[in-house]
């Protein structure tokens, strides 16, 4: 889980969130078997050796998750909405309003986030029954 202030925070010393509202909701998932590191500074969390000790990145607002989204897969990335109680995939390029009805626009996005909530539904049909 990334963290809200700048390198979450320093202990306080950029913004007090991170250790007083937000560790504390973390250790509170943690001791209810939730498997979480965090608060995390979301400046290190997207190099490659940070992604491949993760399943998924947890982030406090749109921008944090989609640079680093957008900027390693800004053609095919998805956007993904947890926690709700229906499957949420998007293109993660946005709606490229200024390209609109010029048949310039790829479709590659759009293909993964259908494909990718096709595969969350099935997964959560599995569970479900």
């Amino acid at each position: 889980m990334a963290g809200l202030n700048p390198h979450a925070g320093e202990d306080g010393s950029i913004g007090s969130e991170d250790r007083d509202v937000i560790a504390p909701v973390l250790a509170q998932l943690r001791s209810e078997g939730v498997t979480l590191t965090g608060p995390l500074p979301a400046d290190t969390m997207f190099h490659a050796a940070a992604r491949a000790t993760y399943d998924a990145a947890i982030c406090m607002y749109h921008d944090q998750a989609l640079i680093p989204i957008k900027t390693l897969a800004f053609d095919d990335g998805v956007n993904v909405t947890l926690g709700l109680p229906f499957v949420r995939t998007s293109p993660d390029h946005g709606t490229a309003f200024g390209i609109a009805a010029q048949g310039t626009a790829s479709p590659c996005s759009l293909i993964e986030a259908i494909k990718l909530a096709n595969a969350m539904s099935d997964r959560r049909q599995r569970v479900v029954s």
